[in-house]
């Protein structure tokens, strides 16, 4: 079954899967540059880039209307992808569409202690109630039912996506970050490349990836063209996709992760310039000194320990282009995470991959 069109402005074919394959740039982009900005004794290196970030006051734009905040240390983050073709974007193969959109959404959970994450990626082209929210002019857009999600942020704006996934889940957000694909492509050059072994030959004339079966080194470029594949490998489906994003996910942070900061001024700079300018936070992040303090908060995060989730789904019974929330799988995701308990097996599986483990 394949999930066709985009509402809100999106490219053609394939929405649900194509969501996956985006899944590792952006949260380990992020997470990334959490670490590397919150590695302290370098921090002096990156004072003259507090400019760059960009922020958005989501508690004002939501108002009270929000589950509470967790009661522990535990953090909660919505971590957005824009493929905006505006600006730098305009100069990467990104499809033929205009305007910005979400084409990435992922709810980062950390538990007290600041050890691990996970992360529940929700597809795109998720059919969800959204809430009565307020628009950048102070406007109010009433609810609705059966809302494609990316279309939202096109539609509505970033804080009635936080206000959605804080609906959907029962969960407050404690951040809000978006990266583009242009800052993604920046951080893959500026740590000198991302380092992958594939286990077959892939070759898609889609997204132009060309790799022989083995082990690559990946410039921005080619990290853009492997994340996005979903040509020329398995049966073409970006569900079908999951553990190579997932392969991709660990290897940029590991790499970010392992970077010589102090012994190498020049690239760290250069890292956190590429990082700090493609980023829109919460006005809670969007300096360098809060963005350094939480980023210090997650540095005992080990990559290999990092779990991500697709949000269990079903194709709709009425549009089988689209999807909607599994259940029970949905519900017991998002009650696990609210407690901090063991996350069932069936939670993991999505009935839209034939009952597999992402």
């Amino acid at each position: 079954m394949r999930t066709d069109g985009d509402e809100g402005g999106g490219e053609g074919g394939g929405g649900v899967r194509r969501k996956r394959r985006r899944t590792g740039r952006i949260l380990l982009a992020v997470l990334g540059a959490m670490l590397l900005i919150g590695a302290g004794s370098a921090y002096w290196l990156y004072s003259d880039l507090d400019g760059n970030l960009k922020g958005i006051d989501i508690d004002t734009a939501i108002g009270d209307d929000r589950p509470a905040k967790l009661p522990t240390s535990g953090q909660n983050i919505l971590i957005l992808g824009s493929d905006s073709r505006a600006g730098a974007n305009a100069n990467l193969n990104t499809g033929h569409v205009s305007g910005a959109r979400s084409d990435t959404a992922l709810m980062v959970h950390i538990p007290e202690g600041r050890t691990r994450a996970t992360a529940v990626n929700i597809p795109r082209d998720t059919l969800v109630t959204r809430p009565e929210c307020t628009k950048y002019d102070g406007s109010t857009v009433a609810s609705a039912r059966r809302v494609m999600f990316n279309s939202i942020y096109s539609q509505v704006g970033p804080a009635c996506v936080v206000k959605t996934v804080e609906q959907m889940s029962g969960i407050r957000m404690d951040h809000y970050v978006e990266i583009d694909f242009a800052g993604f492509k920046g951080l893959v050059d500026a740590i000198g490349g991302v380092t992958v072994t594939v286990d077959q030959d892939i070759h898609d004339s889609s997204s132009g990836l060309d790799l022989t079966k083995g082990t690559h080194r990946l410039d921005g470029t080619q990290s853009l063209e492997f994340v996005r594949t979903r040509h020329g490998i398995g049966d073409g489906s970006d569900l079908g996709r999951i553990g190579l994003q997932q392969k991709f996910m660990t290897a940029l942070l590991g790499e970010i992760k392992k970077q010589d900061l102090l012994g190498s001024p020049t690239k760290s700079y250069k890292i956190a310039s590429s990082l700090t300018s493609a980023l829109t936070t919460d006005t809670g992040l969007s300096s360098l000194s809060k963005l350094a303090q939480f980023g210090s908060s997650l540095k005992a995060i080990d990559p290999s320990t990092m779990e991500t989730i697709m949000l269990p789904v079903r194709y709709d019974t009425q549009d089988p282009n689209r999807v909607v929330g599994a259940q029970p799988q949905d519900k017991q995701l998002w009650n696990a995470l609210r407690h901090d308990t063991t996350i069932p097996a069936s939670a993991k599986k999505s009935p839209a991959t034939g009952g597999k483990t992402p």
